[in-house]
């Protein structure tokens, strides 16, 4: 199984991470996938959000047919969704893969490359009311969704979620529950502040901890 994680520019850095170690934990203690990649458009260094460096292990050009693409969100998305050389590169992609995943605004890119119209996603808070401006996409206020092999999350951190549930669903609860174990991944209930009130929290966020 290849399953390939996209790079590009000003990514925000837990969009990737986060499903990173919970992907290649699986790996370690599930049987997950065989291989596991991060893919730029060249293999020059990725120039991350918040500063952080990374090397790709492939550039489109050379990259395998991947099983499984997931497509983090970041800043750079406001420029990645003009670019066609990397929209392409999903299109292409996701013709072949049994999944595509996006986490915050990954998920214009996925819209942009031609995959999320008429589907159910989400994205991170901040840029909810633009993904119900497209027009075409079934909002949902939840951490993760998915429909019809296409998932998305909201912003950040819910990628983990988003991989954890992807695991369930691919190789069942117990091989998500080793994940989880051994990532020791059971965030506090604790709620800091009163961010449950912010005009723009999304609804999952409102509801009761």
């Amino acid at each position: 199984m290849n399953f390939g994680i996209l790079l590009f520019d000003e990514v925000e850095e837990l969009d990737f991470v986060g499903p990173w170690e919970m992907l290649t934990m699986w790996s370690k203690v599930a049987e997950g996938p065989s291989n596991c990649s991060v893919v730029a458009q060249s293999l020059g260094p990725v120039r991350c959000a918040k500063g952080l460096s990374v090397n790709p292990h492939f550039s489109f050009s050379d990259c395998p047919p991947l099983d499984y693409l997931l497509v983090p969100g970041g800043q750079g998305t406001r420029t990645e969704v003009g670019n066609q050389v990397l929209l392409d590169f999903v299109a292409a992609q996701a013709k072949t893969c049994k999944a595509v995943l996006s986490v915050c605004t990954g998920a214009f890119i996925l819209h942009a490359a031609g995959l999320l119209s008429g589907k159910k996603a989400t994205t991170h808070w901040g840029s909810l009311e633009r993904l119900r401006a497209l027009g075409d996409v079934e909002v949902v206020e939840e951490r993760y969704v998915e429909d019809g092999g296409v998932w998305s999350s909201a912003g950040v951190s819910a990628g983990i979620d988003l991989m954890l549930a992807f695991i369930a669903s691919v190789a069942g609860h117990d091989a998500a529950g080793k994940v989880q174990f051994s990532a020791e991944y059971y965030p506090s209930a604790v709620r800091y502040g009163t961010y449950e009130a912010h005009a723009q929290a999304p609804a999952y966020l409102k509801s009761p901890a």
